[in-house]
């Protein structure tokens, strides 16, 4: 740069750089003008949103915003229409803070006197406890938890709805990924992949870069429950970008063969286990906690991502609360209030390294 005249007074000169600041600033380009994803709020650097970003799917692993595989650990909940006082300012501080969750999901059940009796209660209680997580820095799945009856293709218009609702007033967030269909059963894989293609392009009229989760066959085992396995699908999947499989495990009672299946589920298709729980496939009994670590073991290696059922007070002992808990509004934070099942899973999303495959 060459030097100013020297007949330019020093006030010309302010006003004259200022100009040329201001014209610099008007031509860079802005970080919210680039694409969607820098258009999406910002989370708290320290918080697993604020370092990893928004999600996308890469081959058959899930990845940050700098195409890093990564793994979530987090809880879901117990269905929003019985336990929405277990989902408090302190348990959700406590989720993030002292259990150092990654994710939330969120079980909006359908039937069983959920979503179908109430659909604007229940899409708001959703949207109230996206954005609580996400104020926490967590990340979120919005799970659509049809149940009973088992094709999802029954619930398509509710469906249809709901995600429109849900996206359209959380589409400027990073941290949400859509569970459409929570566990199909008694209906053939073309079935729930129809859903699927049915329902995808729904959300991504509106949220074009959230990844879409699809429950499979038979409770989301990939067809085992039902005599079947991953190769369905491995086979015929769906034809959309940016999706994973879901696949749902209870330690007690499914063994070494969906055990096997998850693995070679994985290493062929994207896979988050949105739902697990240490005892058998109701979520009570006695708690097996060596085949729950078996499975754990494997998801770490694989970087498979997982939330554990369920984050309430429930009597059953895959409810992580002592019953009574919620009621009293808790103790919320270390392992007084917790059942086994709660301390175990606690510790292995708090401090995983502490729990080295064996």
């Amino acid at each position: 740069m060459t030097a100013p005249p020297r007949s330019l007074r020093p006030a010309a000169l302010v006003a004259l750089l200022s100009s040329v600041l201001l014209l610099l600033v008007s031509v860079l380009p802005t970080a919210s003008a680039s694409t969607t994803t820098d258009r999406k709020a910002a989370a708290p650097a320290a918080t697993p949103v604020g370092s990893n970003g928004q999600l996308k799917v890469c081959g058959t692993k899930l990845c940050n915003s700098r195409g890093n595989p990564i793994q979530l650990r987090g809880m879901s909940t117990h269905g929003t229409q019985w336990y929405p006082h277990c989902l408090t300012s302190g348990s959700l501080n406590a989720l993030a803070q002292d259990w150092k969750a990654d994710v939330l999901r969120v079980s909006t059940y359908v039937q069983e006197g959920g979503y179908e009796t109430n659909p604007q209660h229940f899409t708001n209680l959703a949207h109230s406890l996206i954005q609580q997580a996400t104020d926490r820095g967590m990340y979120v799945i919005v799970d659509w938890h049809m149940l009973t009856p088992g094709d999802p293709n029954t619930n398509l218009s509710k469906a249809r709805q709901f995600f429109t609702d849900i996206a359209n007033r959380n589409k400027d967030k990073n941290n949400i990924l859509y569970e459409i269909a929570n566990e199909p059963s008694g209906v053939s894989w073309s079935r729930i992949k129809s859903y699927a293609e049915q329902i995808i392009p729904t959300i991504r009229a509106i949220d074009s870069d959230a990844p879409v989760l699809v429950g499979t066959r038979a409770w989301s085992s990939f067809g085992v429950s039902e005599g079947a396995n991953e190769s369905e699908v491995v086979n015929n999947p769906v034809r959309a970008t940016n999706i994973m499989y879901t696949f749902h495990f209870y330690a007690y009672s499914h063994r070494d063969e969906y055990l096997a299946t998850l693995s070679r589920a994985a290493d062929r298709l994207p896979v988050f286990v949105t739902e697990f729980g240490t005892q058998n496939y109701a979520g009570e009994g006695s708690n097996d906690f060596a085949m729950s670590q078996r499975y754990l073991d494997l998801m770490a290696s694989k970087k498979i991502s997982w939330t554990n059922w369920n984050f309430s007070d429930d009597n059953r002992s895959g409810a992580v609360f002592k019953t009574g808990t919620c009621n009293s509004n808790g103790p919320w934070t270390g392992t007084s209030p917790l059942k086994p099942a709660g301390v175990w899973i606690r510790d292995r999303i708090a401090t995983p390294d502490n729990f080295p495959a064996a």
